[in-house]
């Protein structure tokens, strides 16, 4: 098995799979074949006929209980005396923990100033509410929970039972016909990652206790033994901190490493003070291009909470279909999410719109964290095309918000070489994958490391190259 893995695995893997792109049957529906209640899991047949019999079997509700040991401080003795039992069970929806349990968990996690909305109980509850990671799309949700004794919730999982590889942002179809190609089932797989959304953050995500470092070895080994249990192929966990990654490596997991561009606040005053870090060319390049907005008769405005009306996510939603429709072939989210997201996430959502007279005809979509504005999602009016206005939209005006709020950072989104000369550079994006075939594990590893080496090697010419006048880091 191992010298046939390691020969599936090197036909398959490409050189930097990092730059991958979506496959031309994107979005195109499956329907998988999987069972669940609230007592048992039981994970049947998908897609693909196995020449191996695989016999999955039947994984309770309960991952099992745990017993924490002893520590040094006074009070972590006094918890220890009230409860050192830690329950873990996995759950078949988000709505089954309170919204307060779970961002509780997300702001320990986080911290105030490193907070990520995407981890937010309102962002995922959206998007199980409105359709979009749920079984019938492919997304199973099976999020995992750790309590104490007295039901406290001491950490949550965000994790979803895969039958595809879409809307991960890292790129595994390869692997998929690599294991295929010797016989097994590549899915269902498990993933803990943000549906749909490539935005690097913890995934473990744990109250701050005294025993949050045991909490955390209890989760990812509950995590491990469900991937046993269930007889899957593998856990993938993207886009985690970087933190994570390091402490991953040591539990088994390979560590892959890709890249995204993002911009960094050098405290900068204004846009034209930004600007003035730019090499002449590029500085005067994207003055052209701002240029070009008012002379379309264009309007910009950034919208917030409140300003953000019913009328505005109709015409998003359109803007965002346009996209999909010329680019991906099939959409992952409802125009219910737009306004269920939008209504429970207030402040933290920020629409860009662009207006010609009355008419909206373009939009990005963003998210406000504790230091960082996140670009989501762009689209225009189907029947107009504006040149330099995706730019503006996603990118100055994204600059000029980090500015406004004093945010550090705007990351917009996955891939684009194109944002390098508009002062976006490149930085490096993590996951950990948990295999259960050993031979197959092994000879993906191998790759890993050349594939890491690769994006290295692009990372640091990008940099050297980079738009900034010399002598100015990002």
């Amino acid at each position: 098995m191992a010298a046939a893995s390691a020969a599936a695995v090197f036909s398959y893997c490409k050189p930097s799979p990092f730059v991958g792109q979506f496959p031309s049957n994107f979005g195109k529906s499956v329907s998988p074949q999987i069972e669940i209640s609230t007592q048992s899991y039981r994970i049947t047949a998908l897609f693909w006929g196995s020449k191996k019999s695989v016999k999955h079997q039947p994984v309770d509700s309960s991952l099992g209980d745990f017993t924490l040991t002893g520590s040094a401080t006074q009070e972590a003795k006094e918890n220890q005396a009230r409860g050192n039992k830690v329950s873990v069970s996995i759950i078949s929806s988000i709505l089954e923990v309170s919204p307060h349990d779970w961002d509780s968990c997300t702001l320990d996690a986080t911290g105030p100033e490193k907070f990520n909305p995407f981890l937010t109980h309102a962002f995922l509850s959206s998007l199980e509410e409105t359709g979009c990671a749920v079984k019938e799309t492919g997304w199973m949700p099976s999020h995992v929970v750790a309590k104490d004794e007295s039901e406290n919730i001491l950490g949550v999982v965000p994790l979803y039972l895969k039958s595809h590889s879409y809307g991960e942002f890292v790129f595994d179809h390869s692997w998929a016909d690599a294991y295929y190609s010797f016989g097994a089932r590549y899915y269902p797989k498990f993933q803990c990652c943000v549906p749909f959304t490539p935005v690097t953050g913890p995934r473990i995500l744990i109250r701050n206790t005294p025993f949050k470092d045991q909490v955390f070895d209890i989760l990812v080994s509950s995590l491990m033994g469900l991937t046993a249990k269930s007889q899957v192929s593998s856990l993938h966990i993207t886009f985690p901190s970087k933190d994570e990654w390091y402490k991953l490596k040591d539990k088994g997991f390979l560590q892959r490493m890709g890249m995204q561009y993002h911009w960094k606040n050098r405290n900068y005053k204004s846009f034209d003070e930004f600007l003035m870090d730019m090499k002449q060319s590029k500085r005067k390049n994207i003055r052209q291009e701002r240029k070009k907005i008012p002379a379309q008769n264009l309007t910009m405005k950034r919208l917030r909470g409140y300003e953000i009306k019913a009328n505005h996510w109709d015409s998003f939603y359109k803007f965002y279909r346009n996209t999909t429709d010329n680019k991906w072939g099939s959409p992952y989210l409802t125009r219910d999410f737009f306004h269920e997201m939008g209504s429970k996430m207030g402040d933290e959502v920020l629409l860009v719109v662009a207006e010609k007279g009355e008419e909206l005809v373009a939009g990005a979509l963003n998210l406000i964290g504790g230091d960082a504005i996140y670009g989501r999602l762009w689209g225009c009016h189907p029947q107009a095309y504006y040149p330099s206005l995706h730019f503006e939209a996603c990118y100055y005006q994204a600059i000029e918000a980090a500015i406004e709020l004093n945010l550090s950072t705007v990351e917009a989104g996955a891939q684009g070489e194109h944002k390098i000369q508009r002062g976006y550079l490149p930085v490096p994006t993590y996951s950990c994958h948990y295999f259960m075939d050993e031979g197959f594990k092994k000879a993906l590893e191998e790759f890993l490391v050349r594939e890491s080496n690769q994006v290295g090697v692009v990372m640091k010419l990008l940099h050297e190259s980079g738009p900034f006048k010399e002598g100015i880091h990002q």
